[in-house]
């Protein structure tokens, strides 16, 4: 245990590039994921016949394969169709963003499809253009209702991206791995590993969960988001539960 945190210590340098590393591939996943998800899943509720199917056709492809495939086929085969190398981190983020968009894209079109019919209805009869009512009426309520899965799929994107380590990417678990064959130490790297991540995912869960407040807050199911989160249990005990209907 000495020797492995003696030698984790004296190499803070390469551990915060490895945690750089780890967390931009996750942001920038993130939002590459988020932007997929929104596009595909408003095709998905479109009315046209083919931009549904391509929706479909692009979703289930994404989510049919494996991300391991995805990332190693945009890593090694990608230059050799195309001639164009791209760096590590570039396909950990377009890899971890198509896939995870893909499922993300569910959650949008889910999203949408749950707010109540009468929403559309009403918005329609106050004469708002489409745009308006999907920015003024219909995400706002479906907006609170894709948060807890897209929480969920982004605690899932931290945890894969160790998977950058098979692609030569320096991320956290590639440095710690190295620290491990230097002193021998396996239990100790493996166990500040799973430390690191827990802090990391714990810390996306409860940004996520006061993002959820604030847009339950805006719709008046919940108090202004102060100081850090509480649990969703804890608040479903504090007030009655909304009607399905919800107010405009």
């Amino acid at each position: 245990m000495g020797d492995f945190y003696t030698y984790f210590f004296d190499h803070m340098p390469d551990v915060w590039s490895g945690l750089w590393v780890t967390v931009s591939a996750t942001v920038f996943g993130a939002v590459v994921a988020l932007a997929l998800s929104f596009v595909f899943g408003f095709m998905a509720n479109s009315r046209p016949v083919l931009v549904r199917g391509v929706s479909r056709v692009v979703v289930e492809f994404f989510r049919g394969t494996s991300l391991y495939v995805q990332l190693f086929w945009l890593y090694y085969a990608f230059p050799l169709l195309f001639g164009y190398e791209l760096t590590p981190l570039f396909c950990g983020v377009l890899a971890f963003g198509m896939n995870y968009g893909a499922y993300g894209s569910e959650v949008v079109r889910g999203g949408l499809n749950a707010v109540p019919k009468a929403q559309w209805e009403a918005a329609v009869a106050l004469n708002m253009t489409p745009f308006q009512r999907m920015r003024r009426v219909i995400l706002p309520q479906a907006w609170v209702q894709m948060i807890p899965p897209f929480t969920n799929l982004l605690i899932q994107l931290l945890k894969a991206t160790p998977l950058l380590w098979l692609i030569s990417a320096a991320d956290l678990t590639k440095v710690v791995q190295q620290m491990r064959d230097r002193t021998g130490e396996t239990t100790w790297a493996y166990v500040t590993l799973l430390v690191v991540y827990f802090v990391l995912a714990y810390a996306l869960t409860l940004l996520m969960n006061l993002l959820e407040r604030h847009a339950k807050s805006r719709l008046g199911q919940g108090t202004p988001a102060k100081g850090l989160p509480r649990s969703r249990t804890a608040e479903a005990a504090e007030r009655p539960s909304m009607t399905a209907g919800g107010s405009l």
